[in-house]
């Protein structure tokens, strides 16, 4: 057996650079909760979704923190590599929230120099859960990445996993909050 098989898919930061852990809130939903309806995909046909990135809020960042990214992921995916619902890069250091609705295709309530990569879709926004019907629970992982650098250096139309590998070597911190959906059979 190797190393890799001994690593849980249950920790995804199993593999990566140990950071310190501060704090997420969000008004839009608490960590373990499901997903509200307008956090679903409507892009993706879900009846009621609106694709509305959530609220968030965090506190406690690391000393040393220079900027943050977000990322909202999806490890149960029946993709083999799961889905990348958001990802935003770049956020002033002097930023402790995003608005509800943030990750609009324009990205309007972002702050200055910030900006959303494409995600899994290959839209620049925030795209809101869609799992397969019957496919059972699946979890949404919103990760605030605290960073020691003011930029990640990465295109605008890089992908989430580019920003994630370029940003490996710069997280002081993560602040995880975990969202759930699902849709029955």
């Amino acid at each position: 057996m190797s190393t890799h098989d001994t690593v849980s898919t249950d920790d995804l930061f199993a593999r990566l650079p140990e950071a310190a852990s501060f704090t997420v809130t969000s008004t839009t939903v608490a960590d373990g909760a499901a997903w509200p309806a307008e956090q679903f995909s409507g892009l993706f046909g879900v009846p009621g979704g609106k694709d509305v990135s959530p609220q968030l809020s965090w506190t406690g960042a690391p000393e040393g923190t220079r900027s943050y990214a977000v990322t909202v992921y999806d490890p149960d995916a029946p993709t083999g590599s799961g889905f990348w619902h958001w990802a935003v890069a770049d956020i002033p250091a002097t930023t402790t929230g995003l608005p509800e609705g943030a990750g609009d295709d324009t990205g309007s309530g972002l702050p200055e120099g910030a900006f959303q990569l494409p995600n899994d879709a290959r839209m620049a926004r925030f795209v809101g859960a869609a799992p397969p019907a019957g496919h059972g629970p699946h979890r949404y992982v919103v990760v605030v990445h605290a960073l020691d650098v003011e930029s990640t250096g990465v295109a605008v139309d890089a992908t989430p996993a580019v920003l994630g590998f370029t940003m490996a070597g710069h997280v002081l911190g993560r602040a995880v909050l975990t969202a759930t959906a699902e849709i029955p059979a």
